[in-house]
């Protein structure tokens, strides 16, 4: 990454500190879902959509929305099966719009109300998703810009085959937001991060980007996972330093949780055939000898983000043979599963 690309971007979204006012993972066919996941109230319409699910006529869709802290956090939901399910995932992250009353608890939509989706073109050939929206788009508080442009990139990324994402209003592209200027150059990926932060001494020119993925909770102590990249200093080795910060932990004031013990010693990586093997000591056991599922899958879910591997293998000193506190066994390698944070509705 140039180091002109994050100054630019770390200027403009002001993150020397936070940036807010302030799991579960769904079942990929390699990682099964925990036992503890988002779920949402019951509502007179949950038996409709558990029947709609069911039918086949919903589809499972992961939109980026705004937590009571004010991160952009991942939220994989149901939503009607139609031949154009990336338009309708953004429709349903309109504040007051199709989602109202089917959100989770603590979640919010980020696109402003009333907001449109005019057209959303995907090109297969350049992986780039363009998105057109109404004039209703610019209704935004400018502290929400970074939010918007966060939501909008990574729940589009988010489909197999996009990794770019340019951003439209009403029939024009963009070169920078309407309100607080951010620039919007060149089509966006998930090389701008999410809910960015920098690490204490840390200049922008010169440090590396890792998204890590720690637990937010809610009001009723429902935990999923928050991903946060944090700027660090400047390392070749990403992989290392996904695991320094994830045993480093969150910040204090960002309210969200440790998914490594601080007293973890740095396990082993080693890479092949695009596979990562994580060596940890058995101090990453508890006393009935199982490793904490969410650290495993907070491990699965930042390296597979960061270093470049389809799959990550868990050991315990070189041993494959790894049950989890959910009952999971993680005897073979995982990939990054498809959906987070799932929604039982």
């Amino acid at each position: 990454m140039k180091p002109s690309y994050w100054m630019k971007w770390g200027a403009i979204a002001g993150v020397t500190i936070l940036l807010t006012s302030g799991c579960s993972l769904l079942k990929s066919g390699e990682i099964d879902p925990p036992q503890n996941e988002v779920v949402i109230n019951e509502s007179p319409g949950d038996a409709l959509s558990v029947s709609a699910a069911a039918q086949g006529l919903t589809q499972a869709v992961t939109l980026y929305l705004k937590d009571r802290n004010g991160f952009i956090a991942p939220v994989t939901m149901n939503v009607p099966k139609v031949d154009g399910i990336a338009r309708k995932s953004l429709e349903f992250m309109v504040e007051e719009g199709v989602s109202k009353g089917q959100l989770p608890k603590d979640f919010a939509a980020v696109l402003p109300k009333g907001t449109l989706i005019k057209g959303l073109d995907i090109n297969k050939e350049k992986k780039l998703a363009t998105v057109d929206f109404s004039k209703e788009f610019k209704n935004y508080a400018v502290q929400d810009e970074r939010k918007i442009i966060e939501a909008v990139t990574w729940t589009l990324t988010s489909f197999e085959g996009v990794e770019n994402v340019q951003i439209w209003l009403d029939g024009k592209a963009l070169k920078e937001m309407p309100n607080g200027g951010t620039p919007l150059d060149g089509a966006l990926t998930r090389a701008i991060g999410i809910n960015l932060e920098r690490a204490e001494g840390v200049e922008f020119g010169q440090s590396t980007p890792v998204t890590l993925y720690f637990q937010g909770e809610t009001t009723d102590k429902t935990k999923y996972y928050v991903p946060v990249t944090r700027m660090v200093k400047r390392t070749d080795d990403r992989a290392k330093a996904v695991m320094e910060q994830l045993i480093l932990g969150p910040t204090i004031k960002s309210k969200l949780q440790s998914v490594l013990a601080p007293t973890l010693e740095l396990p082993k990586l080693e890479t092949a055939d695009g596979v990562m093997s994580v060596n940890f000591t058995d101090k990453l056991l508890g006393a009935d000898k199982k490793a904490p599922s969410e650290a495993i899958q907070s491990v699965v879910l930042s390296l597979t983000e960061n270093a470049g591997v389809a799959k990550v293998q868990i050991k315990v000193n070189g041993n494959a043979a790894v049950t989890s506190t959910d009952n999971q066994n993680y005897s073979k390698p995982v990939a990054k599963p498809t959906n987070v944070n799932p929604i039982k509705m």
